[in-house]
């Protein structure tokens, strides 16, 4: 492990929070703030790519999902390790090239990519624009011809496959809004032969959903897409690539979800068992790169007992982290000061909605001062918003034992400020 440090969430010999080495409490100090705070281990989230890049070595290509966690000090520790970006927007892609992340490792997918997008994208060289049906190649093709440029183009393959996972985030079956359904693909091709001069396809992608535990599904799309590469190569057309995408799942406590390594091992042995050890594979990792390397630090508020039951509030709430409220996640809760013990409670936040609810937890018989939120490194800070006047979390960023970057929250003083020109 990278300096000899364990990454990511640990106890110390009395029990209190440990985190990318430190006591949070010391790493709160040194950072010199309050709560709610997001604090993110730069380590541990190295540690994880180097493990997968070792698995997927060059020419595959690791994509980092910037959508997970879109801070600047994360998505340059990836690119400094070699990890290539998978983007959703254009904002998303100046960040990734900001950040050092080299435009041929970069691929950019989305349902409605504006024709600025599409611009940025041509222009910027990437390894694929990765179109998610017939109507949006024609798209594409005007912008290149605008630019007097040849874009660079992937299907993102919908390959019907359902995963067992929450509603929201599964997007490989018949009835989701991305990709190209099968019965559609050969009019994508045509449409894209017939435009040599502003499109050249390049590669294929899927994507089925999120947080999957095993690999099965996985292995499903991943045969789908190999039929698709095998079926165009036989047609004498050529393909750089095959883009297996993410989704790879995190381990919430329970010990049994595939490590990312598994599923890029499951790629690779498909393309060879289809014969296609001359294209270059492609992951899109996104919540296994940064999930686990990051907490959540709360205070609490004040219990409320009665009634037979027990709340906690907090000062984190669904404006901090939505994704219980969102997609029913659960986030192990647990004291800052001492470990989880029996004696359960409902911990809820401040926002003026019953759904911003965390869930019970093992808290002991007597609250706690302070919480820890764990494995929020992914979809957290990025999908935060000011709602009902509350400011943004603080972010801290810890590196080599030591904290390496603050960025603070934007307040309610700001939120008022704001409100008030609109």
């Amino acid at each position: 492990m990278l300096s000899g440090r364990m990454p990511g969430f640990a106890r110390d010999s009395l029990g209190a929070a440990v985190f990318a080495a430190r006591p949070v409490s010391e790493l709160l100090a040194e950072a010199g703030v309050a709560t709610p705070t997001y604090i993110y281990d730069l380590d541990g989230i190295r540690s994880g790519a180097r493990e997968l890049l070792a698995t997927l070595p060059a020419p595959h290509a690791v994509a980092y999902a910037v959508k997970a966690n879109s801070a600047a000090s994360i998505v340059r520790t990836l690119a400094s390790e070699g990890t290539g970006a998978d983007v959703v927007s254009g904002a998303e892609l100046e960040l990734a090239l900001l950040c050092g992340v080299p435009s041929d490792r970069i691929v950019m997918s989305g349902v409605g990519k504006s024709d600025h997008e599409i611009e940025l994208a041509i222009v910027a060289g990437i390894r694929g624009i990765q179109v998610e049906s017939v109507e949006e190649i024609a798209r594409v093709s005007a912008r290149a011809r605008a630019l007097n440029r040849r874009a660079r183009v992937a299907l993102r393959v919908n390959p019907n496959v359902l995963i067992d996972s929450h509603a929201h985030i599964a997007t490989g079956h018949d009835a989701a809004k991305f990709g190209i359904p099968l019965a559609d693909l050969d009019a994508a091709w045509q449409r894209i032969d017939a435009e040599p001069d502003t499109l050249v396809g390049v590669g294929i992608s899927s994507h089925v959903g999120s947080n999957m535990g095993t690999t099965e599904a996985y292995a499903a799309s991943g045969e789908v897409l190999c039929d698709v590469a095998r079926a165009r190569l036989a047609h004498g057309k050529t393909l750089e690539y095959v883009n297996f995408g993410g989704g790879f799942g995190i381990d919430g406590g329970t010990g049994s979800v595939a490590a990312p390594r598994e599923f890029a091992q499951v790629a690779r042995e498909l393309l060879t068992r289809h014969g296609l050890e001359q294209l270059s594979l492609g992951v899109e990792p996104g919540r296994s790169m940064v999930g686990p390397y990051g907490l959540l630090v709360a205070s609490v508020i004040q219990p409320k007992v009665g009634r037979g039951r027990r709340w906690i509030m907090i000062d984190a709430g669904m404006n901090d982290l939505i994704r219980p409220a969102l997609y029913g996640a659960l986030h192990r809760i647990e004291p800052l000061e001492r470990p989880p013990s029996e004696g359960a409670w409902r911990v809820v936040g401040p926002v003026c909605e019953s759904s911003d609810d965390f869930g019970e937890h093992p808290l002991g018989d007597r609250p706690p001062e302070q919480v820890a939120i764990r494995d929020t490194g992914a979809y957290g800070f990025v999908m935060a918003s000011e709602y009902n006047g509350r400011g943004l979390p603080n972010e801290v960023f810890v590196e080599g034992g030591r904290v390496v970057k603050v960025s603070r929250s934007s307040g309610s003083k700001g939120w008022l400020e704001r409100r008030l020109q609109a």
